[in-house]
């Protein structure tokens, strides 16, 4: 199973430094993700005060230039408010600078806010995502396209450059619970990164059937069909420090955004209920996230990628801290 780190670039808010600095630790983290031999690290993209991951291709192209062997994704590309030939020609530069490590997670993302930036309607959330998908899968593939649809100008004869190292740019469908997604996934062929930030793991299963099942449907083989969970996660030596470290900032931030949606302020018993054996939350030390990480494998049928978000107010030394662990002790533990 491969083993990695989403980041959404926390901007320092409160800490004291600036947010150059706070950039320049975040490419230290994907150096020591790389050193310590995790296999992927993904930047978000947010358009958002607290979240400096606007361009998230920027940043991973820093990163490419100062790590040798880990994969640089995007987690996720926000599709639906992008133009898919610069999403393709960014990432096909990447994989070039990268020698070959580029990957694109293509999803809707989970804020609105770049609809009315780049002049979108948020009606069209569905219709956007599944039109631009599809060009970017046609530009993927044929490096002369003839596309055309109702929210972007038709491509006739159109050579799209450069064009990545890999023979095949990687695209998962980045999705959260919507089983028209899972299946969509499916249909095309496409491996599947399940965001899973709350809520019990297993009650996914039937959702990953659904995409397993869709895409045995299409004639695609079950190598194709890969699944990879994204959950929130810390880990520290013990389980008390993990949880004294990570509740502060977690309650923090998911209080914050749950007040925009409405939502009950967080709990410390909530939290409790989120990293109990069945909950999506991985706070804990080495040895019982790394159970935790077979026990969701087992319960959603096998996964090949799990990656950890942990930007939830920590501090440069404890995330640097946890990688190491991550790296050192938790991924052996799962590859065994």
């Amino acid at each position: 199973m491969e083993i990695g780190i989403d980041s959404f670039a926390s901007a320092p808010n409160h800490s004291g430094i600036s947010n150059a600095q706070a950039m320049g630790e975040l490419l230290e983290r994907i150096v020591r993700a790389d050193e310590v031999g995790l296999d992927v690290f993904g930047i978000g993209e947010h358009y958002r005060k607290e979240f400096l991951d606007s361009a998230p291709a920027v940043i991973l192209g820093a990163a490419a230039s100062r790590t040798k062997r880990i994969i640089l994704t995007s987690a996720v590309t926000v599709l639906s408010a992008a133009d898919p030939v610069r999403v393709f020609q960014n990432f096909a530069t990447l994989d070039l600078i990268s020698n070959g490590r580029a990957e694109i997670v293509a999803g809707r993302g989970s804020f609105t806010e770049s609809y009315p930036l780049f002049g979108l309607n948020l009606n069209d959330y569905d219709a956007l995502f599944i039109e631009k998908l599809d060009l970017l899968l046609k530009i993927r593939d044929n490096e002369l396209v003839n596309w055309s649809g109702q929210f972007r100008a038709a491509l006739k004869n159109q050579t799209i450059y450069p064009r990545p190292l890999q023979n095949k740019l990687p695209i998962w469908l980045g999705v959260g619970g919507t089983p028209t997604s899972f299946a969509r996934a499916g249909t095309l062929g496409l491996p599947l990164m399940v965001a899973i930030i709350g809520g019990e793991t297993h009650r996914f299963r039937p959702l990953i059937d659904l995409y397993r099942n869709a895409g045995e449907q299409a004639g695609h083989s079950p190598e194709q069909l890969k699944v990879g969970l994204h959950s929130l996660g810390y880990v520290a030596n013990t389980r008390e420090e993990a949880i004294n470290d990570y509740y502060p900032g977690y309650a923090e931030m998911f209080t914050r955004i749950g007040k925009e949606r409405g939502f009950s302020p967080v709990t410390k018993a909530g939290f409790d209920n989120q990293n109990s054996a069945l909950g999506a939350l991985l706070v804990d030390s080495p040895e019982a996230v790394a159970s935790k990480i077979l026990r969701h494998s087992e319960a959603l049928g096998g996964i090949t990628r799990f990656t950890f978000q942990m930007d939830a107010g920590l501090t440069h030394q404890q995330l640097l801290k946890s990688i190491e662990l991550i790296g050192t002790k938790v991924a052996p533990l799962v590859n065994q």
